[in-house]
């Protein structure tokens, strides 16, 4: 849930004093986003996004975040790229938060990609993870198995929100974390590969962004967590179309083990509970300050459900 942090054009100004980019000449808030207080600034050379990371982003992590997206630049990912104060550093800090000012990239996130935007952004996937590859720094999923019951535990009132929904997360938890796969290809995820995290120009990816959930963990729970979140319908319909467009553009990418094919029903009941658990979370516990409107964990309560059924990988375009 994001809890936005106000900047005012003066502490801006102050902070700009840092870089070498320009005078500012328009400045404000962005409502996307629900980790962070993002905010779009313009300068007379060129347009930039201002972030201050607020609770759920540990200061330690900022690092890692800010390095892979260096390094995936470097090895080209069109992503945002840190931009560095005089004094050569990424993170600076401001109202009492550590902050980075990172590059703006064009393009338009799509609601409702359609076949094609599916594919390009399945191969996408499947390129920032072989980018990934070499990068130094390390970070385990926090919010992988491991934190999912502490996470579970905290939430109180579930069944306010959907009848029968704490049965549902807590099953389907025990269900999950049981039958987790071990040893499976690993490196760099993005963790958070929403449609809204992705910008395009025409039927090209013309960028990746929000890169704040990257961590390393298996690459194939990376594309259920794309499958999960691209190829549903809004009537909660899986649509196997654009689960086969998104896969076999992965595929020929980075070809997928046997393993990793056999692993993807579990991944993807553990794709949508963790949306669900994080959802559930922040809707139950919102901030009647935040800019950003909380998103309907029932969204995710039917993606669970539906995958609870699922036999085998062929059921997702396989």
């Amino acid at each position: 849930m994001a809890v936005y942090t106000e900047v005012s054009f003066e502490e801006l100004e102050t902070l700009l004093e840092q870089y070498d980019i320009g005078t500012p000449m328009s400045f404000k808030g962005i409502a996307e986003g629900i980790e962070n207080s993002n905010f779009y600034l313009q300068t007379d050379r060129g347009a930039f996004i201002l972030t201050l990371y607020e609770k759920r982003v540990a200061a330690e992590d900022l690092p890692f975040f800010l390095g892979l997206m260096e390094h995936l630049a470097k090895a080209g990912v069109h992503c945002p790229l840190p931009v560095k104060t005089r004094d050569g550093q990424s993170l600076v800090s401001l109202n009492l938060r550590n902050a980075a000012i990172v590059t703006f990239l064009t393009g338009i996130a799509l609601r409702r990609p359609d076949v094609a935007h599916c594919a390009a952004g399945g191969a996408a996937l499947a390129g920032l993870h072989k980018a990934g590859e070499g990068f130094a720094l390390k970070r385990a999923n926090a919010l992988g198995p491991v934190g999912w019951r502490p996470l579970a535990e905290s939430i109180h009132g579930a069944n306010t929100i959907e009848d029968g929904l704490d049965a549902l997360i807590n099953g389907s938890l025990e269900d999950i974390t049981a039958a987790w796969p071990h040893d499976l290809p690993s490196g760099v995820i993005h963790a958070d590969f929403f449609p809204d995290n992705i910008l395009f120009v025409g039927d090209a990816v013309g960028g990746v962004i929000d890169f704040y959930f990257a961590c390393n963990d298996f690459y194939v729970y990376d594309l259920a967590t794309m499958l999960n979140s691209w190829c549903f319908e809004l009537d909660g319909s899986y649509n196997i179309t654009k689960g086969q467009a998104v896969i076999s553009a992965y595929r020929a990418a980075r070809p997928l083990s046997e393993a990793e094919i056999a692993a993807l029903p579990v991944l993807m009941r553990g794709a949508a509970l963790r949306f669900l658990l994080t959802r559930t979370y922040d809707w139950l516990n919102q901030d009647p300050n935040a800019m950003v409107r909380v998103k309907d964990p029932r969204e995710y309560s039917k993606k669970l459900r539906f995958h609870n059924k699922v036999k085998h990988a062929r059921e997702y375009g396989l």
